[in-house]
């Protein structure tokens, strides 16, 4: 299944640098509030028994 693509990341602001994605300076306030939401929801962790927080019936 594909992943949509962030709409920051088509931001002319934005820099795609491996492990260091960052904003030019300048960028607006909406797209460095998403750009950080985004970033702190990939620490987000998984309940035990989850997919994607999705829980899975086990018999």
């Amino acid at each position: 299944m594909p992943r949509i693509r962030p709409e920051f990341t088509k931001s002319p602001y934005f820099v795609d640098e491996p492990g260091n994605w960052h904003l030019k300076p300048g960028a607006p306030i909406d797209l460095q509030v998403e750009l950080e939401n985004y970033l702190n929801s990939l620490g987000d962790n998984d309940e035990p028994g989850t997919i994607n927080g999705i829980h899975i019936n086990y018999p």
